[in-house]
């Protein structure tokens, strides 16, 4: 039977590893997620600042230009 036992352990090593395998594969897909999610945060954000920017931009010159009209 030594041959049978070492046959299922080696099955079970096999098993272990495997399972082992897919979880850190798991693991490093959502860390990939998270860190293409915290990229797309980023960028959003910048988007916002340049946007609130340019209306800033925006809202000085049209003031300008109505301050201009005034004189």
């Amino acid at each position: 039977m030594g041959f049978l036992d070492n046959a299922r352990d080696a099955a079970e090593a096999a098993g272990k590893k495997v399972g082992e395998f897919a979880d850190d594969t798991k693991e490093r897909v959502s860390d990939k997620v998270d860190e293409v999610k915290a990229d797309a945060e980023v960028k959003r954000a910048e988007g916002d600042v340049k946007r609130a920017e340019a209306e800033r931009d925006s809202t000085k010159a049209k003031n300008d230009f109505k301050e201009d009209l005034r004189n």
